[in-house]
C-alpha cells in the first residue's frame, strides 16, 4: 500500500513559476530602492518608498516591458545569456519611461547622479535576483517528474509532444498497457515500470504527476486501477493526457481526441458574451482608426519603397475565409514581385524568393498588414483572432486535418496565438500545430488572453521575427 507520508521535493508548475518571477522582480527592486532610501537619505528614492501610487506605476511598468522583453517566458528565464540581455533592456526602459513621465513619477531630483543610482539600483537587483533564478531555481533540484501510462507504440511520440514550454517538466518512466508486460528494457529513451512495482519506483524517482495518455481502458488492469486509486488517496496527481498537453503547451492536442474533440474542447463564454463582443469590437475600431493613421503617416516611405524595391502596385487583394465560412478580401501592401503565383497557389516559405528586398522589410516589420484595418474597421476581421487563410489552401487542409474549420466560429485576425507563438507556416505540419493554438485561442478566449496577445505582438514586432 503507498505511504501516505511520502516526502516530495519542491516543484512549480508553469503558472507558479511565473508568478514567482514577477513577485521577486517587484520585491527586489522595491527592497533595493527601500534600504538605499533608508541608508542614504536620497530625495528620490524616498519620495517613492513614501507613495503607493509612484510604486505602483514602477512596478507596471517593470512587469509590462518585462512581458514585452520575455524575461516571464520560462525558456529564456532559464537561459543566462538571453536573461542578461532582456533584463537589461527591460531594466533600462523601464527607468527611462519612469523618469519621463512626472505625472506618474516623481519630478527629477536637483541632484541629477540619484537617477544613475536609480538606474542601478533598479537593473542590478533584477540581475541579482535572476542570476539566482537561473543558478538554483531553473536546476535540476526543481524538476517536476511524471511517468506515463500508454501503449508502448505512442510513448515515445507522446512524451516528445510534452515539456515544450517548461524546461522543468520531466517524463522519468512509463507502464506499457499493452495485455503483455515485456521485462526486456524498453530501450534507452525511457525507464519501462514493472506494474508491480509502481509505488516503489515512484517514491525513488520523486514522482509528482501520473499521466494517463491511452483511450483504451483494456489496458487498465484491474492491479493497476486498484493502485492508481491508492496512489491518488496517497497525494499523487492522475491526469489525462491532454490536460497536461494543454497546460504545458498551451495549445489543444487536436492529434489524441479523435471523434470525442467535443467532450474536451468547451467553447469559451466569452464567444458568446454579448458584453465581451461588443468591448472587443469597440477595441478594434479604436485600433483601426489608430492604424490607419499610423499607416497614412508612412504612406510616404511605402510609396518610394514600392516604386523602386517592387516596382508594381502598391496594393493587392487576395479572397480569404472569414467568420462562418464566408470569402472576403483582404488587403495588403504589396510584397511579391509581378506574376507571383503564375504557376498556382504555394504556401510562403521562409527566404521566398518572390518576395522582393522591401517587401522582407515590410513582412520583417509588420508594415504589410497595415491595410488591414481597413478589413478590421468594415467588420470582416478583427485586431485578435486567427489568421484568415485562402479558400484553395482551406480546403486542402481540412481534407487532411479533423477539426480545421473550427477556426471559423469567430472573425479572423490581425494577430493571433497561433502568430506570437509558432514561426510563419510553410507546410501543413505547421498549419497543424498553428491550429492548435487556434483552438486554444477559441477555447480560452478573454481579455486577459487578448492583452497577452498584444504584449507578445509587440516582442514579435520588437524582435522582426516576421515572415
Amino acid at each position: 500500500m503507498p505511504n501516505s507520508n511520502r516526502k516530495t521535493k519542491m516543484n512549480f508548475d508553469i503558472s507558479e513559476r511565473k508568478v514567482l518571477l514577477r513577485l521577486i522582480d517587484v520585491l527586489s527592486i522595491a527592497a533595493t530602492i527601500f534600504m538605499i532610501g533608508e541608508l542614504f537619505d536620497l530625495q528620490y528614492f524616498n519620495r517613492i518608498n513614501n507613495s503607493w501610487t509612484y510604486s505602483g506605476v514602477l512596478a507596471v511598468y517593470l512587469l509590462s516591458l518585462g512581458s514585452v522583453f520575455e524575461i516571464y517566458d520560462l525558456q529564456i528565464a532559464s537561459n543566462q545569456y538571453q536573461t542578461i540581455k532582456n533584463v537589461l533592456l527591460t531594466g533600462s526602459l523601464t527607468v527611462l519611461f519612469y523618469i519621463l513621465t512626472p505625472i506618474y513619477s516623481p519630478d527629477l531630483p536637483n541632484q541629477r547622479i540619484e537617477i544613475l543610482f536609480f538606474f542601478l539600483a533598479v537593473v542590478l537587483s533584477i540581475f541579482i535576483w535572476r542570476m539566482t533564478y537561473v543558478k538554483f531555481f531553473a536546476s535540476n533540484r526543481f524538476k517536476k517528474n511524471a511517468i506515463l501510462l500508454a501503449e508502448s507504440h505512442q510513448y515515445k511520440s507522446l512524451i516528445l509532444g510534452l515539456g515544450i514550454k517548461d524546461p522543468h517538466y520531466k517524463v522519468v518512466g512509463f507502464i506499457s498497457l499493452d495485455t503483455i508486460f515485456d521485462k526486456r528494457d524498453a530501450g534507452t529513451f525511457l525507464k519501462q515500470i514493472n506494474p508491480k512495482k509502481i509505488e516503489s519506483f515512484l517514491r525513488k524517482r520523486n514522482v509528482a504527476d501520473i499521466i494517463i495518455a491511452s483511450k483504451n481502458t483494456e489496458g487498465i488492469t484491474k492491479e493497476i486501477y486498484n493502485q492508481l486509486i491508492l496512489l491518488l488517496e496517497s497525494g499523487y496527481n492522475i491526469r489525462e493526457y491532454s490536460q497536461v498537453y494543454e497546460q504545458l503547451n498551451q495549445r489543444i492536442a487536436i492529434q489524441y481526441l479523435d471523434r470525442d474533440f467535443f467532450k474536451y474542447f468547451p467553447f469559451s463564454r466569452n464567444n458568446q458574451n454579448q458584453l465581451y463582443v461588443f468591448s472587443a469590437r469597440l477595441l478594434d475600431i479604436a485600433f483601426a482608426v489608430v492604424g490607419i493613421a499610423i499607416g497614412m503617416l508612412l504612406s510616404p516611405i511605402i510609396i518610394l519603397g514600392n516604386f523602386f524595391g517592387n516596382k508594381g502596385n502598391l496594393l493587392y487583394k487576395q479572397q480569404r475565409v472569414g467568420k462562418n465560412g464566408e470569402f472576403f478580401d483582404i488587403i495588403k501592401f504589396r510584397t511579391m514581385g509581378a506574376n507571383a503565383e503564375i504557376d498556382g497557389a504555394v504556401f510562403s516559405t521562409n527566404n521566398d524568393v518572390r518576395v522582393t528586398p522591401f517587401g522582407k522589410f515590410m513582412r520583417r516589420s509588420r508594415i504589410d498588414e497595415f491595410p488591414q484595418f481597413i478589413n478590421i474597421l468594415k467588420g470582416q476581421m478583427s485586431v485578435i483572432g486567427p489568421r484568415p487563410e485562402r479558400p484553395f489552401f482551406v480546403q486542402q487542409i481540412a481534407d487532411k486535418m479533423p477539426f480545421y474549420t473550427t477556426r471559423h466560429i469567430i472573425k479572423p485576425g490581425l494577430t493571433g496565438w497561433a502568430q506570437v507563438n509558432h514561426p510563419y507556416g510553410e507546410t501543413l505540419e505547421d498549419s497543424v500545430v498553428k491550429l492548435q493554438y487556434d483552438l486554444y485561442y477559441i477555447k480560452h478566449r478573454s481579455i486577459f488572453l487578448d492583452i497577452n496577445i498584444m504584449v507578445k505582438t509587440f516582442s514579435t514586432v520588437l524582435f522582426f521575427r516576421g515572415q
